[in-house]
């Protein structure tokens, strides 16, 4: 045996010796329905690498999370590109409006700042959005905000269920209709308590006092299992909240295969497959562990 196939054994021993040696990985995830779905997906596909593996999904808040992976109790969690806004206070940058840029930008800052790395985005979009009745979008042929304005300016039917800081927030509906060319008068809103977009959501699909669109989030379950259609936003009015891997650089560096592993499962996750696997949860009432399992097997992720 030669000299370079004998250190080619050795390096393979000490990599399988290093792996063993390493820390089991603390995977954590926010606390609602997708953050469950996409934690339990990364520790299944670690699990299923051998990778011993921490429990930490649901773990909190944004800022509970964010504040885990930064004093390193977290080693692994899915974030969405455009918090890098909120994150690092620059929130007027544009950059959050183009897939490409926000990630390319969250991904530099979070390396310099914090030591943690962006791995591959999934190609959904989990951001404000407004949902109409199904039946509402194929018989106007809506499918993007510009549609809604075409047929607003006809004097098309429309009610709006949202909460109030969807209605007054200069960044949310205001941003909407100025961008597009609409104003929504008092008689087609109605406007609900709280944030929740599963109220919204539910008051668009039983027709609430006459409301057939709803205030919803661009990823949120109920929207397709409610007969509802998110509208697109070519402008790119709002941010762009791309669910993404965050890692820690020295838990990437004791496993640099992570982001070979992930990628093809996050870009699996696009947003039509991302409302049916939280509609299982929100709707269904499935638990998040046996969705993710079940997906990650359909598709041969996981064998």
């Amino acid at each position: 045996m030669n000299l370079s196939a004998r250190w080619g054994m050795t390096g393979l021993v000490l990599l399988a010796v290093g792996a063993q040696a390493a820390e089991p990985v603390k995977v954590g995830s926010k606390i609602d329905t997708e953050g469950s779905l996409l934690g339990n997906i990364i520790l299944q596909v670690l699990d299923s690498h051998g990778v011993k593996t921490v429990n930490k999904v649901q773990l909190g808040t944004t800022p509970v999370v964010r504040g885990a992976i930064t004093a390193g109790e977290l080693d692994i969690y899915p974030e969405y590109t455009g918090n890098g806004a909120f994150f690092f206070k620059d929130e007027k940058d544009p950059a959050w409006k183009n897939a490409q840029q926000g990630y390319e930008k969250v991904k530099k800052l979070d390396a310099e700042k914090n030591h943690l790395v962006w791995l591959t985005p999934a190609p959904a979009n989990n951001t404000w959005t407004i949902a109409v009745r199904k039946d509402l979008a194929e018989k106007n042929k809506l499918t993007s905000l510009d549609d809604l304005s075409a047929y607003l300016k006809k004097g098309g039917e429309f009610k709006l269920a949202a909460s109030a800081e969807f209605i007054e927030r200069s960044d949310a509906l205001p941003a909407f209709e100025k961008a597009y060319g609409f104003k929504l008068e008092q008689p087609q809103l109605l406007s609900l308590a709280g944030g929740d977009t599963a109220v919204t959501i539910k008051a668009a699909a039983q027709q609430t006092s006459g409301v057939n669109a709803a205030m919803a989030y661009g990823t949120d379950g109920p929207v397709a299992a409610l007969g509802l259609q998110t509208l697109s936003d070519p402008k790119g009015v709002q941010p762009i909240y791309a669910p993404t891997p965050v890692v820690r650089e020295a838990v990437l560096k004791a496993y640099p295969e992570l982001d070979d592993w992930l990628k093809p499962v996050f870009a699996s996750l696009d947003e039509k497959t991302l409302q049916q696997l939280n509609a299982s949860i929100a709707v269904e009432g499935l638990d998040a562990k046996k969705v993710a399992a079940d997906y990650l097997k359909q598709k041969g992720f996981v064998k």
